[in-house]
């Protein structure tokens, strides 16, 4: 059993948005599983971490038994589960939705979707069954949840289909305290997000620049949501670079 007053679990914690989530959640205190497919991405989150605990758990969130073993094993070192943050995502390369190939769409669907139910699914049998009974999941939206970037077909509708996860999960955890709530985040700086400086389509066919934000902003967010108390929730957040094409986009 943990030390630290609040668990928390990381999904595609090796990079990016899971990595600086993680670490700042363990630099506010919490103990944190770090979950992703890669040990060695893992490891080098792990070395980040902060005063609170972190353990790096292998996982693959596509796979139903995966994902059991990610959260037996987080009660076992930590005892119980206060938030879960499903972030593990993956998309496809730009290309005309015809010429998507259906294993590329079906990996697309199986990581952002499936994976983020299957966690939810386990989250909530953790947090209905301990004491203090509850606890918050957080899902990775994008600006994506919103409106499409060209040529995008399996993650746009991944990502609109969080949405969904999200209201109900919101509405059956009601009755547990558990609190579900999104983060749409657009543009921030990460391995994922570096092409946007060399140009990336836009809805007139052309190729353009985009502007991105420091990802920290992104993880303070989450610790934000994080730590509210279970009677306060953000249903929808969206945290973006300023002059990225969101607003007004095509």
């Amino acid at each position: 059993m943990s030390k630290n007053d609040r668990v928390a679990i990381v999904t595609g914690a090796g990079s990016g948005i899971g990595r600086a989530v993680a670490v700042a959640l363990s630099h506010a205190g919490y103990a944190v599983a770090a979950a992703g497919r890669r040990k060695d991405a893992l490891d080098a989150t792990v070395a980040k971490a902060g005063p609170g605990e972190m353990a790096a758990i292998t996982c693959d969130v596509s796979d139903q038994e995966s994902v059991r073993a990610l959260f037996a094993q987080t009660k076992t070192a930590f005892g119980r589960l206060d938030v879960l943050f499903n972030n593990a995502g993956t998309g496809t390369p730009p290309m005309p939705m015809e010429d998507i190939p259906l294993a590329q769409w079906k990996r697309v669907v199986d990581t952002n979707l499936t994976g983020a139910f299957l966690c939810t699914q386990q989250a909530i049998r953790m947090m209905k069954a301990q004491t203090p009974r509850g606890g918050r999941i957080i899902n990775n939206g994008s600006i994506s949840a919103h409106v499409p970037r060209p040529y995008s077909a399996p993650y746009t509708a991944t990502k609109h289909a969080m949405t969904g996860l999200t209201k109900s999960t919101a509405l059956d955890g009601r009755a547990f305290d558990i609190a579900c709530g999104q983060i749409d985040i657009g543009n921030a700086a990460t391995d994922m997000t570096a092409r946007m400086s060399a140009g990336v389509p836009q809805a007139n066919g052309q190729l353009a620049p985009e502007p991105t934000m420091d990802v920290k902003h992104v993880a303070d967010a989450v610790v934000y949501m994080a730590g509210l108390p279970l009677d306060a929730n953000v249903p929808f957040l969206t945290v973006m670079a300023t002059k990225m094409p969101f607003i007004g986009r095509g």
